[in-house]
């Protein structure tokens, strides 16, 4: 399927890896305009190298900013001033039981996880309407309709998402720009990957004993019972981002393995 995305330019957030780089990739794959973002110039460079290499003739660029501040949003909105696609993937989680979540952590989730996603919306949001035509993705998470025990302040910063797409789609009527929400489950990412070496070690375990042991106790309900691939995900924000998703505004739409059990 032709998903005529040709000749978009497209701006994903926190891009280096995981769900956002697969996305990155995968845009650049159907013809658009990539730009990439995240905090290290080397990783940006590996990351850039990296959809070269599997893209043969794409067009990408990259922006390092630090977008846990104003400053770091503006300088990736005066670098990447117009474009036509929005993913705002950038997000941050870390398992800690609520009692130990201070007021700093409560600020800082909410700053990266949802402020910087409301900073870029906020100046793109109105070009696209100027221009008939725009996509912005949140990157949300089935946390934000089932929030995790052990991580209660990444919970409210995916609820909170949620709560932004759909505000801004409600402003989009009969615009052509289209805002929707991305609700991956356990997506096996790098910092995933990481925290789960971690804890397969302290256990003793290996990263598979570790892996199933997780579906069975702690996402019992997933139908998948495995990690999700981030490309996986990226199917689904690619095919948001396009023309041909142009009846498809102010969703959530789930992509978690079928770890929600609700009918709608």
């Amino acid at each position: 399927m032709d998903l005529q995305l040709k000749g978009k330019r497209a701006l994903v957030t926190g891009s280096t890896s995981g769900i956002g780089w697969a996305t990155a990739r995968e845009l650049a794959a159907e013809g658009a305009s990539v730009i990439v973002n995240g905090r290290s110039a080397a990783r940006l460079a590996s990351a850039v190298e990296r959809i070269h290499v599997e893209v043969r003739g794409a067009d990408v660029d990259a922006v390092q900013a630090d977008l846990s501040s104003v400053e770091g949003c503006l300088r990736l909105i005066a670098a990447a001033e117009d474009v036509d696609i929005l993913v705002n993937n950038l997000g941050i989680f870390e398992p800690k039981p609520f009692e130990q979540i201070g007021d700093d952590d409560w600020l800082r989730f909410f700053e990266v996880n949802v402020m910087s996603g409301v900073r870029l919306a906020r100046h793109h949001l109105s070009r696209m309407k100027e221009r008939g035509w725009g996509r912005i993705v949140f990157i949300s998470s089935e946390s934000g309709i089932c929030p995790p025990a052990d991580m209660v302040h990444y919970g409210m910063t995916k609820s909170a998402q949620l709560s932004v797409s759909r505000g801004l789609a409600e402003t989009c009527v009969g615009t052509g720009v289209t805002v929707n929400a991305v609700l991956p489950g356990p997506t096996r990412t790098e910092g995933v990957g990481e925290f789960f070496a971690k804890l397969a070690r302290e256990a003793g375990q290996t990263l598979q004993e570790a892996e199933h042991d997780f579906f069975k106790y702690a996402r019992p309900t997933s139908l998948l019972q495995r990690f999700i691939d981030p490309a996986e995900v990226a199917a689904m924000v690619i095919y948001v981002c396009s023309p041909r998703a142009a009846a498809t505004n102010g969703a959530a739409l789930r992509v978690e393995g079928g770890v929600v059990r609700t009918l709608i």
